[in-house]
């Protein structure tokens, strides 16, 4: 197959990448597009890459649960989950939650509070600790909670549980899960997982807060089948676009439209616990896709990442606002720690994995007193530096504990499963894009290159530098915030749904400051002499910053985001620069 030429013949920008733009059949689409709805070229080539047809644009700028939703009953044990949810709630038994510790977890508890809270019912919140007790149910904190409870639900955990749930004596155990399932389930009332073995994977892509809800969405119709009266659920749907971006659930489908409408509902500011935290994280905009998964959603994960476990499903879940701004406070000042704890391991790591070779299959680090609690972020930036699957690993003496992020099309969670299964680490399970294990120090050489092994199967060792992917080119004079605003209609973006990136050819650069440690901000002008301003987040991490601000630079190729900059009242347009290049 012949390779399409370079955007702008950028074969190598000044990150190392090769520029690329829509392939022929796209640029037709998009031209028909523009033809057939009249709107905006910039959005249509946004369309035309996501393979919307003219007759699909208004469903897909517009997504609804109505028309997205799917049937709850098509989840395997659900009706059962949901009968008994109800049994437990009309009779007045006792119910405990047993969440993960994440953002998904914190959510899926919040939204199992706020709608027991609705009908008068109170559950007991349980989130281990991530160091004493690790990821997921536990055998001594399942049995004194059956002890004390005729109803535990597990929530975004449960799925690998075998010992822990077989040991429940005198409760039922509901599991509500996404997490990659094995042959075999646990001895559970019901496991509710879209990723269960005997699933067709057709909702795979949900995390587990979205599986919580079509829960919740099952037992009302059930409440509303006998004649009860039943909580809302559309107010809820702000946790579960949360959850969603957080985890990095892809923004397909329906998820495009819990992302979509938690959004809406976030903005009325109606949950304390979010309306805090936005409060704290100096959030003054409208809030985003970004917001959720860059500022909000690193602030709930801190408590389980280094303080309480469970702050994050307290703050969600809460009705106090007095409560709210406490735990937001404190949640703030805990992430404040975890940066610069990351900090710290991230250059360990780095090193450590670029001495072995970022060209492996698997880049990957280890070492002693590495928190556990942000082992999986410094696991996303070796990540993003290697554009390999990453692992890294902390050890406590001889106990190891880590995480893994992926790349599209290597199924890390699958891979980290075989080795648990092949008796090479102590435990070890997640999905395709992320995964945690746990391991001794003697274990350690022989799994990484097992696993390295697995991945070099999916094709891992064959993926190479990353291409910069192109909608198109803009110009400093087409700029509005209301040709922003429309192209943002074709979001939310993140994974599976990456933002729109366009190019602005032939700039030059008239103003560069540089901004706190490691940022830039520009101002350039196109060929017409429009100005426009720019911002380089992490400029000075990398080569864009010295070449961006060095005096007399040539004419520049810039390839990034547009957004709206609103200061002072004002919104103006500005690109978020994430690549350059020389024009030539």
């Amino acid at each position: 197959m012949t390779t399409p030429p370079a955007f702008l013949g950028v074969q190598t920008s000044i990150t190392g990448r090769r520029w690329t733009g829509l392939s022929a059949d796209q640029d037709r689409a998009s031209e028909h597009l523009v033809q057939m709805t009249g709107l905006p070229d910039a959005l249509c080539r946004v369309l035309a890459r996501r393979g919307v047809s003219p007759e699909e644009v208004e469903a897909f700028l517009a997504p609804t649960l109505r028309d997205l939703l799917p049937d709850p009953r098509a989840l395997r044990d659900m009706e059962a989950a949901a009968a008994r949810l109800n049994a437990a709630v009309t009779q007045n038994e006792r119910i405990a939650i047993f969440a993960d510790y994440d953002v998904d977890g914190g959510s899926s508890a919040a939204l199992l509070l706020s709608w027991l809270r609705a009908l008068g019912r109170h559950a007991t919140l349980y989130i281990p600790d991530r160091i004493d007790e690790g990821y997921g149910p536990n055998t001594p904190a399942m049995t004194k909670l059956a002890a004390a409870h005729d109803l535990i639900l597990c929530v975004d955990c449960g799925t690998l549980s075998f010992e822990p749930i077989a040991a429940v004596e005198g409760a039922d155990v509901i599991v509500l899960d996404h997490h990659l399932g094995a042959e075999e389930l646990p001895a559970a009332l019901a496991v509710v997982n879209p990723n269960r073995q005997d699933e067709d994977g057709a909702l795979a892509h949900l995390c587990a807060a979205a599986v919580v809800f079509l829960a919740l969405v099952e037992a009302n119709r059930q409440l509303r089948a006998a004649g009860q009266q039943t909580p809302d659920l559309m107010g809820l749907l702000d946790l579960v676009a949360l959850a969603t971006v957080a985890d990095v659930a892809p923004l397909t489908g329906v998820n495009r439209a819990f992302v979509r409408q938690g959004l809406s509902v976030m903005g009325r500011r109606a949950r304390p616990g979010l309306t805090a935290l936005a409060d704290v994280a100096r959030l003054d905009t409208a809030p985003s896709a970004y917001h959720l998964g860059f500022v909000l959603g690193p602030r709930v994960n801190a408590g389980g990442r280094i303080g309480a476990a469970d702050l994050g499903a307290r703050l969600l879940s809460t009705d106090d606002p007095h409560e709210a701004a406490a735990l937001a406070e404190r949640l703030d000042a805990l992430n404040t720690e975890r940066r610069e704890i990351e900090a710290s391991v991230r250059a360990q790591a780095l090193d450590q994995a670029e001495a072995r070779g970022l060209d492996k299959p698997l880049a990957w680090a280890a070492g002693d007193g590495w928190h556990p609690g942000v082992v999986g972020i410094v696991a996303s930036r070796l990540k993003e530096t290697a554009q390999r699957p990453a692992i890294v690993i902390g050890f406590d003496g001889d106990d190891g504990k880590g995480s893994g992020r992926s790349v599209p099309g290597i199924d890390l969670g699958a891979a980290i499963q075989r080795l648990s299964q092949e008796g090479l680490i102590a435990k070890g399970g997640g999905h395709k894009m992320a995964a945690g294990l746990s391991l001794s120090r003697a274990q350690l050489d022989p799994a990484m290159a097992r696993l390295t092994e697995l991945l070099a199967q999916q094709g891992a060792d064959e993926l190479g530098p990353s291409s910069l992917k192109l909608d198109g080119l803009l110009a400093p004079a087409a700029i509005t915030p209301e040709l922003i605003t429309q192209i943002e209609a074709a979001g939310p973006f993140g994974a599976a749904a990456p933002a729109p990136r366009f190019a602005f050819p032939n700039v030059r650069i008239s103003f560069a400051k540089r901004v706190g440690e490691s940022h830039l901000r520009v101002t350039f002008a196109g060929p017409c002499g429009t100005r426009m301003n720019a911002i380089a987040f992490g400029a000075f991490d990398g080569p864009l910053g010295p070449v961006l601000s060095a005096t007399n630079a040539p004419p520049m190729h810039l390839a990034g985001r547009v957004e709206i900059n609103t200061w002072g009242g004002r919104q103006t347009p500005q690109l978020r620069i994430e690549d350059a290049a020389e024009a030539t």
